[in-house]
């Protein structure tokens, strides 16, 4: 049976209700986190709070909670060993639509859960990602993780109806990042190429030990934005994410990046990744 948490509970997923009068229904007014884990232990957890916390900030939401232990149970309660947990919270419940929001007293909703995924073995590691480019129409405030993910979705779609994995987005042909992850690229001269932070970009958790790994491992790191040219005549590609780790992409619109394999300072990126998170879970059993 599926545990998940809503507003101080924890309930079997069946009997969790949200009222149709959420805002987080209503406008999507509502931010969320995702923590990966691995070997039972959550990965990066301070790193997700202050990110959430910042999320909740930037729209004004108030909302307090032990955000530790609600994922650290839901990990317990569910038995998982490999996946993800999600937390979500809107700014609560209005008693009819209305674009103003409702009063500063109002409950958030918060509402969590865990899923099972395979993260370490994933099988696309070993053979890279494929991906197209799309301009990238979202708002202007990608820093903030919100669930405004329709644009996201759509992208998603197009990319499974063209045979790919996903999608980089683009202004300007600058490359901002994927549909859920940030997009990096390393030049033909070993410089690791990752999009600053900005509006622009989500500033990725899994993005900040994935640079601190590249440059143990002797890369130059740029944060800048990089033209779609510039990244097909890349000698490697790469994403990073909570879902997805560090994940290889070997493809830009049909044009093969290097010899169109994973590359091997990325493959070093991700085994450096993996033995530091896992060192970090042994720390904290």
């Amino acid at each position: 049976m599926r545990i998940v948490y809503l507003n101080g509970d924890y309930v079997p997923k069946s009997a969790a209700k949200v009222s149709v009068f959420d805002r987080g229904l209503l406008f999507s007014d509502a931010v969320y986190e995702v923590i990966s884990v691995i070997n039972g232990h959550l990965i990066d957890m301070e790193r997700h709070v202050t990110r959430l916390e910042r999320s909740l900030g930037e729209l004004s939401i108030t909302a307090f909670a032990d955000w530790p232990a609600i994922a650290r149970t839901l990990v317990a309660e569910n038995g998982l060993q490999e996946g993800l947990v999600y937390l979500q919270v809107s700014r609560g419940v209005m008693d009819d639509r209305d674009y103003r929001w409702p009063a500063p007293d109002t409950p958030p909703t918060i509402f969590a859960f865990a899923q099972q995924r395979v993260l370490v073995e994933n099988p696309m590691a070993a053979t890279g990602m494929r991906v197209l480019t799309r301009p990238d129409l979202r708002w202007q405030r990608c820093d903030i993780k919100t669930t405004q993910l329709l644009y996201a979705s759509l992208m998603k779609m197009e990319a499974v109806a063209a045979g790919v994995d996903d999608v980089w987005m683009t202004r300007d042909d600058l490359v901002t990042e994927g549909t859920s992850q940030n997009a990096h690229i390393i030049s033909r001269d070993g410089v690791l190429i990752s999009h600053q932070l900005d509006r622009a970009i989500l500033p990725g958790v899994t993005r900040i030990e994935t640079l601190d790994q590249a440059k143990a491992l002797g890369l130059s790191v740029e944060e800048r934005a990089f033209s779609v040219d510039e990244a097909k005549d890349a000698a490697e590609a790469f994403i990073s994410s909570s879902t997805l780790l560090v994940m290889p992409v070997v493809e830009i619109d049909g044009h093969k990046i290097g010899d169109g394999k994973p590359g091997e300072y990325t493959r070093k990126i991700r085994q450096s990744y993996l033995a530091a998170v896992q060192r970090a879970s042994c720390t904290t059993a």
